[in-house]
């Protein structure tokens, strides 16, 4: 008799379409390595306030091509006829605000990296050493660390970015390790954020 082909144990807000499903096996939860990806996910973050993690999966490769794969330094050097040709592109959310943003935050994120050197670790200066919980044991949707990222940044001048969107960004990096421990994934994730944080400067908590 043939043994049930049985799916692995996950957390449970993924759902069953396959984009979703390899997001969460593979990317939500591990450290980005390359500073134009950890870009695009600050921004994709904020394209996504209203709408549907998927959505954003899903319309991500357009993202890519016509943000200059989110390339902060060519970002930042788009002007008013780059904005009226994403708002003309249904490959992508048309959102005037939300794509002014972007750029405003391509200059902020070249601006941050001549100050501290490199936008990955400053970033991971934020990194949470202990997770914060609901007292029912539930995750957040934002936490103190959280709105003190958001602070900073716009203090920076950045946009779009509130404490709600960066610790969603926060989970996602792997900044706290958020899967659940019976997700097939925790402990990889956890291993992948422990080398990666090895050696880094972590701020204190408040």
């Amino acid at each position: 008799m043939q043994a049930a082909n049985l799916e692995p144990v996950r957390c449970v807000w993924p759902t069953g379409n396959d984009t979703y499903l390899e997001y969460h096996d593979v990317e939500w939860g591990r450290p980005t390595v390359d500073e134009f990806r950890l870009f695009e996910k600050i921004c994709l973050e904020g394209f996504q306030a209203g709408l549907s993690w998927l959505t954003i999966l899903l319309k991500r490769p357009r993202f890519r091509e016509v943000f200059a794969d989110f390339d902060y330094r060519a970002v930042a050097e788009f002007g008013s006829d780059d904005v009226e040709r994403l708002l003309d592109d249904v490959g992508i959310i048309r959102h005037r605000g939300k794509i002014e943003a972007t750029i405003n935050n391509a200059q902020r994120a070249v601006e941050l990296a001549q100050v501290e050197g490199s936008l990955i670790d400053w970033v991971w200066e934020w990194a949470v050493t202990t997770p914060d919980r609901q007292p029912d044991g539930g995750i957040p949707v934002q936490t103190e660390r959280s709105a003190a990222l958001a602070k900073d940044l716009k203090q920076r001048g950045w946009k779009f970015f509130g404490p709600t969107t960066a610790y969603a960004f926060m989970q996602s990096e792997g900044l706290s390790n958020d899967h659940e421990t019976s997700c097939f994934v925790h402990d990889a994730c956890g291993a992948a954020r422990a080398a990666f944080l090895s050696g880094r400067t972590i701020r204190p908590a408040d």
